[in-house]
């Protein structure tokens, strides 16, 4: 499937929270912000470009789909770039958004995104998420740490009936360690539920954990 602004509008609308008009712009312009600043300082490799909706826009938004409506906050666990993170302070103004990284270069990249776009909502954060005291509402993790470290976050760091949504796979199917993770996570309290991304939606198929606290 061509990369398409199109794939960002699909993906928000599968996870249930449709994008206006507004927003639509704002995802335009980060997207060209990741291919003007981010790409030729090493955010992403040189060639994300080309699917830099599919891929990393749209992939982000599919996130969503772990709440039925805008949690009032979200940490976004070695965020990178600001994914997905940004995407979903840009799909909900109303959260509270905290992306969290290590890098101090990333740092900067970030602090500049949050700038460009105007986004009141996203607070930048330097840190290891294993040395945050903090409980949340929400938590996201894309690639950022090893899958069973994520879940053991996630049961440690989520509030009551709070929520967390792990990137798995952007393969044809989930990995094998899968069915491990869902019996450590519901070990330690958690709901487990593993969510496929119809290749339809995305650039390919994905793969999503979705971790509940309290269930």
């Amino acid at each position: 499937m061509p990369d398409s602004p199109d794939l960002a509008r699909s993906a928000a609308s599968w996870a249930g929270h449709p994008v206006d008009d507004e927003r639509f712009a704002t995802f335009e312009q980060y997207a060209a912000w990741l291919i003007r600043e981010a790409i030729p300082a090493g955010g992403l490799g040189p060639r994300e470009a080309e699917r830099i909706w599919g891929r990393h826009v749209a992939d982000s938004l599919s996130f969503a789909v772990g709440w039925k409506t805008p949690p009032d906050e979200i940490l976004d666990v070695g965020t990178g770039v600001g994914l997905p993170g940004i995407p979903l302070a840009i799909l909900w103004p109303d959260t509270q958004v905290t992306v969290l990284d290590r890098g101090g270069r990333r740092i900067r990249l970030l602090s500049r995104a949050v700038q460009v776009l105007g986004l009141d909502n996203v607070h930048v954060a330097q840190g290891d998420a294993f040395d945050v005291a903090d409980e949340w509402k929400g938590m996201t993790f894309r690639g950022s740490v090893r899958a069973p470290e994520a879940v053991g976050l996630a049961a440690r760091m989520l509030t009551l009936a709070g929520t967390a949504v792990l990137g798995l796979s952007r393969r044809e199917a989930p990995p094998v360690r899968t069915r491990d993770l869902v019996g450590v996570g519901e070990a330690l309290g958690l709901g487990m539920m593993v969510t496929e991304v119809p290749a339809t939606i995305l650039d390919g198929p994905a793969w999503l954990l979705i971790m509940r606290a309290g269930e």
